[in-house]
Order: C-alpha cells, then structure tokens, then sequence
C-alpha cells in the first residue's frame, strides 16, 4: 500500500489548504468526452464573460500562495489559472486525452488546479513538500531539471519530482499516455469556499469516471486531522 500526502511543513505553512483525491484504474483513450467537456466549458464561458482569471477569487488565492513561496504570481501561475487564460483568448483548449481534457475542462470551471498522474510512473509514496534540491524533473520535451531548494514539488520516493512551484507545471514522467490505465486525481484550493467547492468539484470528477469508464472512484477530502489517501 502506498499513499499520498502533504508534508507537514506545507500544511504548517498553508493551513487553507484543501486537497481532493482520487484513485481510479481502468482508464482508456477510446472514449468520447465531448459532450462533457462542452458543459463544464459553457460554466466556465459563463464565469470569464464578466470577470477576468485573475479577479476570480479561487486564482486570487492561489496567487497569494505563489508570492509566499516567493514568486511573482504573474510570472509563474498555478495549473488552473493558465488553462483559464488560454481558455479566455481561444475559447477552447486542445485535445490531449478523454481523462486529462475532462479534468482540464473541470479545472476550468471551478478555477481549481487538478493534476493527473500516471500511478505506474510515481514509485512510493508521493508527497507535496519543500524540495531538497537534489531531486529530478522531467520536463515534457524529455529534459531534466533539478527544483530550487525549498520548492514546494511533488516528490515521489525515488527523488523525482512530479510537479515544479508546487500547482505551476506537472512533471512529464507521470503524464497521461495512451497506454496509461491507472491514475491518482489530485486538486488543491486555498480560497474561502474551498471546502464546499472542493466537495462538488471531486463529486464531478467521480460523476465523469463513473459515466465514461464506468469506475467506481471515492472521493475523498484530506485534511490536518485526516492528511493521507491510501492508494
């Protein structure tokens, strides 16, 4: 048994942490996604048509962690900011895979990030914490880079990381791949509602596992008190 969590120090540092997750095998390239990519899409439309990304109070929080670690949040943006910001300029994003298009178009709608990540690829444990320096990231094009120490990654128990600037950019080691079957869902919010919004946004996510794969998949909400999810 493996599992995942936050470290301690992260937890310490961030107590408006809220993670959702999910574990979910049986996961296959040859469905249609379409129509519910279209309907978390349209919330989204709806949500930009009269605010920008950023006056979203989901970014917002997620901008104010981004200037903790000590980056300039308008140079380095979490997962769901960018996707929004790509979103509102072309009104679509590209096709990558049924799970990672459904997830992005979820992460659209509530302004959450949401990671996908290949189980078979993440050896161990996998924890979000302050990197060491000495871990190594895979970047989707194949390089690798070492995270600055005191990064807040995914770290797995091999020393890859999974993620650099914590929600900012995921690793291409565990990306989804067609031959990708099983995976952990991951989303992470720190605005006000966050705990109510993270309910409803990992019930959607185990709605459209449920509808397109036919998986069973529990969310399940960590917390200080309940911090890991057993996989």
């Amino acid at each position: 048994m493996r599992h995942f969590q936050h470290a301690d120090a992260v937890r310490q540092d961030f107590p408006e942490l809220v993670p959702g997750v999910l574990f979910a095998e049986g996961i296959t390239p040859d469905v249609s996604a379409d129509a519910a990519i279209a309907r978390y899409n349209a919330i989204a439309r709806s949500r930009l048509a009269t605010v920008t990304e950023g006056e979203l109070p989901e970014i917002q929080a997620w901008r104010r962690t981004f200037s903790r670690m000590g980056l300039k949040p308008t140079q380095y943006r979490c997962a769901s900011e960018s996707l929004l910001r790509r979103f509102r300029k072309e009104d679509s994003l590209p096709r990558i895979h049924p799970l990672i298009d459904v997830c992005n178009s979820i992460s659209l709608a509530f302004a959450i990030p949401v990671g996908v990540f290949d189980v078979s690829e993440i050896t161990g444990n996998l924890e979000v914490r302050y990197a060491a320096g000495d871990e190594t990231y895979v970047t989707f094009s194949g390089g690798t880079e070492n995270p600055a120490p005191r990064e807040v990654i995914f770290a797995d128990g091999s020393g890859q990381a999974h993620s650099r600037r914590w929600t900012n950019r995921q690793s291409g080691s565990s990306a989804v791949r067609e031959t990708t079957s099983t995976v952990l869902i991951i989303a992470e919010a720190m605005h006000d509602s966050a705990p109510a919004d993270m309910e409803r946004l990992t019930a959607a996510l185990a709605d459209e596992l449920d509808a397109l794969w036919s998986v069973t998949a529990k969310p399940v909400i960590l917390s200080r008190s309940s911090p890991q999810f057993d996989f």
